[in-house]
């Protein structure tokens, strides 16, 4: 996907800032799971 102009900064950030909460989002599911397991 080629555009002519370089993308905006906004989109850039809403890209990074998706990117980072889903890697959070992931995180704390992990953690969580490995709680239950642990708990077993």
């Amino acid at each position: 996907m080629q555009s002519r102009h370089p993308s905006p900064l906004y989109v850039r950030l809403l890209w990074m800032a998706a990117i980072w909460a889903g890697s959070v989002i992931a995180l704390l599911a992990v953690a969580g799971l490995l709680r239950l397991v642990m708990r077993q």
